[in-house]
């Protein structure tokens, strides 16, 4: 009678092992993901602000803003 609980204990720590070991691989899963997802918004980043510059520099050739302008918008 003594071995029952122990087995029971033993088989429960064996499936919260194996349901922590599924939940260490969706968590490692998540964060290669959501490393590509970073890089591809600094992507856009990078060209957002390229485009940015470029808008800035037609403005300036069409007098479309002041010589002194910063390239800060508001």
């Amino acid at each position: 009678m003594a071995e029952e609980p122990d087995n029971l204990v033993l088989q429960m720590l064996r499936r919260i092992d194996t349901k922590l070991d599924r939940v260490t691989d969706d968590l490692q899963d998540l964060k290669v993901r959501m490393t590509h997802v970073e890089e591809g918004l600094a992507g856009v980043n990078r060209r957002l602000d390229r485009l940015e510059a470029r808008t800035d520099r037609i403005e300036k050739r069409l007098d479309l803003v002041d010589s002194g302008y910063g390239g800060m918008r508001e």
